[in-house]
């Protein structure tokens, strides 16, 4: 995807589109299409020492600056309180096909500057492509400091380092943390150390509209100028790393990346925007977690860590529609080694603490992973792999929901599952105000007991490959909750589904979570029930981006995703656009319509409609959640797990057709 300049018009303009790349291990970089930092998690180095859950701040960005017959000109982009350098007006194009590429030209002289990560390591690298076409002249790089978390701005403790002058660069020992080193280098150029210094307060434009706080200064430890004549074609490279094996291969690691981001592309072998460049926004999400010493999956970015629920909704499109099996397969042992009381964790802590474990659908959500993982690996492999580690603790999650287990979670005498009391917020739909529950759903979900529906349906097929001689209890009590499903979740009237029932009353808002009744993998409801309940979400819910959380039509509904803490928190789930649940709905579209041409049509054009998102936000990522009016601006996280894999999953199953492929592998593994 390229931009040129009527992209980047003015300031404004340009901070619109951001991009970010990732390390594997929860480290990433990130800024916008003119390099200008518009929120305080930008930044070219945000590293991690301990991967998911201690990152830093480490290098904000390095400032360019042009130097021509001792006239200055800018390539950095930068607000500043009472100021913006706008050296985006030097700024040509900007072009991301997996590596954020700035194109410079000033007064003949053009500059190709691309960021890199070295996957598995912090490092990053910016590589200067100079050509003096016939002039000569210093390429002067600044680098902007601080040793910080990622989500707070910087006072003085995290601008203080011991400094050391290098042959080629600076070596920075952070105040705040002294057995870490800041290596920042070129591969050439004259280093020139300064006075302890700092920048003017810098000012982000994307915190203010949350009410966080939204300026800071960055830490300068000098610059290093970098000569060039008009008759070379130049090439250079700026390294900041806080490994303590500092990197001198750069050009073979730069080659590694390209040839790994490369694979990434073609994951699809498809030119197509959403099969091209999702793929790279999958892998973003796909880290080390040091505590369990596993992969994990992100939920957001920049500030989600990994949780349960996220995790598993995402597991399907992110690892097995990329082909990715063997880190799906190294997740679902790690949250299976994890599971307590026959809940899987809902968030991993850092080193020595124990999991949290407050959700109810986490668990339900891992048991049709572990049947999508099945289909998609199609081995003896793996079924040998299910039955003899994932099995017995799917039997456990079974038997817990039956018998009760924590957090008021349990079967009911009509078969159905209740969860949740008091304060508890166990469903996806889950803010919670100091004492304000905003969404309360206590007593039996639906999208709850359509998963529970399902994990028995799942779990009776293994019980049953595997000899279990339980199958057919599995069996007969998935007969009971769908005759009760149906009877109780049934609303006529709206010609949908209530979203909870309890013993006395029924919530008839229309929101999203009925959707996955109709979609996943065993149908709980009829035909011309499940065609309603789609019917009705289209009416009520459907966005190009995402479905709504609650109806328009509801007293209750807000249609904005802004202001203060507070404010956004309120508007959560009550209208605002969610990401993932739109993989749901079309899913389930095709479903009712029984895959016909038309139908598949009709959700390809869908999907074209997110990949005109994938281009304008965050580029190669879709946003955790959007207003709920148009224009359906993208907010909070800027790229999301569930998002982007839900889209991932659609695309491969629904609209390539492998939806055929995995039935076949289903009555392969259990029918015939």
């Amino acid at each position: 995807m390229r931009f040129s300049k009527n992209s980047f018009s003015s300031y404004d303009r340009g901070i619109e589109k951001e991009w970010i790349l990732t390390n594997g291990r929860s480290g990433f970089s990130g800024s916008t299409i003119i390099g200008a930092n518009s929120r305080k998690y930008h930044g070219l180095l945000i590293a991690a020492i301990k991967s998911p859950d201690e990152r830093y701040m480490v290098l904000p960005k390095v400032e360019e600056t042009l130097i021509l017959n001792n006239k200055l000109y800018p390539l950095t982009s930068t607000k500043y309180i009472g100021e913006t350098i706008e050296g985006f007006k030097n700024l040509q194009s900007f072009t991301h096909e997996g590596i954020p590429t700035y194109r410079y030209l000033a007064c003949g002289v053009d500059i190709q500057k691309r960021v890199f990560l070295q996957y598995g390591k912090n490092t990053a690298i910016i590589e200067y492509k100079i050509k003096g076409n016939g002039q000569e002249g210093i390429l002067k790089l600044t680098p902007f400091v601080s040793f910080r978390n990622p989500g707070e701005c910087s006072s003085l403790d995290n601008l203080t380092f011991e400094k050391t002058i290098t042959e080629k660069g600076f070596k920075l020992i952070p105040k705040t943390k002294k057995d870490i080193k800041i290596n920042l280098f070129a591969t050439s150029g004259e280093t020139k150390d300064e006075e302890e210094i700092f920048t003017d307060y810098v000012f982000y434009d994307v915190d203010i509209t949350s009410g966080d706080k939204c300026i800071e200064q960055y830490y300068i430890p000098g610059s290093i100028e970098i000569e060039f004549n008009g008759n070379e074609e130049k090439t250079v490279y700026f390294i900041g790393t806080i490994e303590k094996e500092i990197p001198t291969n750069i050009e073979e690691i730069v080659e590694q990346e390209e040839i790994r981001i490369e694979k990434l592309k073609n994951t699809f072998n498809d030119d197509r925007p959403i099969a091209k460049y999702l793929p790279l926004g999958a892998d973003n999400f796909i880290v080390d977690r040091d505590s369990i010493n596993s992969k994990t999956i992100l939920a957001g970015y920049p500030w989600f860590l990994d949780w349960g629920r996220d995790t598993m909704i995402a597991i399907t499109g992110l690892t097995m529609s990329t082909n990715r099996l063997e880190d799906a397969k190294d997740i679902l042992k790690s949250f299976s080694l994890y599971e307590k009381n026959g809940l899987i964790p809902n968030m991993f802590p850092d080193f020595g603490q124990e999991p949290l474990y407050n959700t109810v659908d986490a668990s339900l959500w891992y048991v049709k992973g572990i049947y999508d993982y099945l289909l998609y690996s199609d081995s003896e492999e793996s079924v040998t792999f299910i039955k003899n580690e994932i099995y017995p603790t799917i039997k456990k999650i079974i038997d817990s929901y039956k018998k009760g287990t924590d957090f008021s979670i349990g079967m009911k005498d009509d078969y159905l599952i209740w969860a949740g009391d008091g304060l508890d917020q166990v469903t996806w739909m889950d803010v919670r105000v100091n004492d304000i529950v905003v969404t309360p759903r206590h007593g039996k979900p639906v999208e709850i007991n359509a998963l529970w529906y399902n994990a028995l349906k799942i779990t009776s097929l293994l019980a049953n490959k595997f000899g279990d001689s339980e199958g057919n209890e599995y069996e007969e009590l998935a007969i009971k909750v769908k005759n009760s499903f149906e009877n109780k979740f049934w609303n006529e009237k709206d010609k949908c589904l209530y979203d909870v029932v309890s013993d006395n009353e029924s919530d008839a808002s229309i929101r999203p979570n009925q959707i996955w009744a109709v979609s996943l993998p065993f149908s709980i409801l009829d035909r011309e029930k499940e065609k309603a309940v789609v019917n009705t979400v289209y009416k009520e819910l459907y966005t190009p981006y995402g479905l709504r959380s609650l109806s328009r039509n509801h007293e209750d509904y807000k249609p904005m995703y802004i202001g203060k803490l507070f404010e956004r928190d309120m508007a959560y789930h009550q209208g605002t656009v969610w990401g993932f649940p739109l993989g749901g709905f079309l899913t389930a579209y095709c479903k009712v319509n029984d895959y016909s041409k038309e139908s598949v049509e009709f959700v390809d054009n869908c999907l074209k409609d997110m990949e005109s998102h994938i281009q304008d936000q965050c580029l190669c990522g879709i946003a955790e959640i959007f207003d709920g009016e148009a224009p359906h601006h993208g907010r909070g996280c800027y790229t999301q797990a569930w998002s982007v894999g839900e889209i991932i999953r659609v695309y491969y199953e629904d609209i390539l057709g492998n939806i055929d492929k995995l039935n076949k592998v289903h009555t392969k593994l259990f029918v015939d």
